[in-house]
């Protein structure tokens, strides 16, 4: 006798919900076929085996979310100092520099 991943329980008795077949196409010509509960919520995008992004057939493809832009390391910079400042701490440690008061780090 096996147990583990095997259910003592049977399937008698037991009302599954009724379903439906979604189908799904792939940009690349795969076709994806799943099956829904009918009361449950289809999504319209299902990721393809392939990694593409496959669309429910007959449906439109949703508006694509909107990101907001990266920020860089220069942005989060300019949100402390000015660029006069930092032109001004850069002039003044060229200037320790050159006098020899800084030592150059590798």
């Amino acid at each position: 006798m096996s147990i583990g991943s095997k259910s003592m329980e049977s399937d008698e008795g037991v009302d599954f919900a009724p379903r439906f077949q979604a189908y799904y196409d792939c940009p690349n010509g795969h076709t994806i076929i799943l099956p829904f509960a009918t009361d449950a919520d289809v999504p319209p995008i299902w990721e393809c085996r392939c990694g593409e992004e496959a669309l429910l057939r007959d449906a439109e493809k949703p508006e694509p979310k909107a990101t907001k832009p990266q920020r860089t390391h220069w942005d989060m910079l300019l949100e402390r100092r000015t660029v006069k400042e930092l032109e001004d701490l850069l002039d003044e440690r060229l200037e320790l520099l050159r006098a020899g008061k800084l030592r150059r780090s590798a």
